[in-house]
């Protein structure tokens, strides 16, 4: 196999849930083929290869063949998987790979650890097709069908509430949440209708938090009432007052975007992070997406919640 017959493109954001080991659901309706894990020895020049195999039906002769020349032609001289110094300066340079929040980990997609790479292969019409649809996000509703708010795909929630003796498990408790489709999604190991889940929320008398991705795990706020900034945390009502007074409000606006601009944080996910924690983080104002760059509201709906 040649270079012209295959294309490698840095890994979208939305494909790093996929080059990780999924539920079989998520598997089975991205086409998962199988993954290769590899090590390349000691001196990074070896290559030993495992082969772990999810779907017999697609692992076809054809595809096995191809996915040894594809091996053999990366493995070629200045190649990146020639040698593990050579795969290093690969994944560094940023143009080739996209590099995960661990600061170590990189990805590629090839389209037809201390292990160095993990390579997981899918029927790519499969994949391409569930990615497309996890975009319109999971879906949380309550008993009645009525949506309350909706996260993107590998967002987090947590589940809290008061624990009793009837209580499957402890709250409160926090998900990585999974599309599956419009009406189901994952919540850790468990699989549930967006109504079944509702019901249960209910019944058992519990609160869903969401804890989108977007936002930041803490972020500076001012307090116009006080004149103060306060930290507000990711998930958590009411805000902790930094202790520092201001006699101009100004002077308190500009701390608060030194402080948030010091730690990347941008004023729309500010504004977010202020009305998520007077509101409720369900509101759609404790979303990012419903402001502009300078934090100003791109609709009515966020802007009347935000009052």
């Amino acid at each position: 196999m040649s270079s012209e017959e295959y294309e490698i493109i840095p890994m979208k954001p939305e494909e790093v849930l996929y080059s990780y080991r999924n539920s079989q659901q998520i598997s089975g309706q991205t086409g998962l083929v199988g993954y290769i894990r590899a090590d390349m020895g000691t001196n990074g020049n070896q290559f030993w290869v495992t082969w772990n195999c999810f779907r017999n039906d697609l692992n076809t002769p054809e595809f096995s063949n191809e996915l040894s020349e594809l091996l053999l032609s990366l493995r070629q001289d200045g190649k990146y998987l020639s040698d593990r110094d050579t795969l290093t300066r690969f994944c560094l340079d940023s143009k080739n790979a996209l590099p995960y929040e661990t600061g170590r980990d990189f990805g590629v997609r090839v389209n037809t650890g201390e292990y160095n790479l993990y390579c997981y292969c899918y029927r790519k019409d499969w994949l391409d097709s569930h990615i497309r649809q996890a975009k319109r996000g999971i879906r949380f509703i309550d008993p009645h069908y009525r949506e309350k708010f909706r996260i993107a795909d590998g967002d987090e929630i947590i589940i809290s509430g008061e624990s009793n003796a009837y209580t499957v498990r402890d709250v409160p408790a926090r998900y990585v949440c999974r599309y599956i489709d419009d009406s189901h999604f994952e919540y850790g190991p468990n699989l549930r209708h967006i109504c079944e889940f509702a019901e249960m929320i209910e019944d058992l008398g519990y609160t869903v938090i969401p804890l989108r991705a977007s936002l930041p795990e803490k972020a500076y706020v001012y307090i116009e009432s006080e004149n103060k900034i306060g930290v507000v945390k990711k998930g958590e009502m009411g805000y902790k007052e930094m202790d520092i007074t201001f006699s101009d409000k100004q002077d308190a606006l500009d701390m608060v975007d030194i402080n948030n601009k010091k730690h990347g944080i941008t004023k729309a996910q500010s504004e977010a992070m202020k009305c998520g924690s007077m509101f409720g983080w369900h509101v759609p104002a404790a979303d990012p997406k419903n402001y502009e760059e300078n934090g100003i509201p791109k609709n009515f709906r966020a802007r009347d919640t935000a009052r």
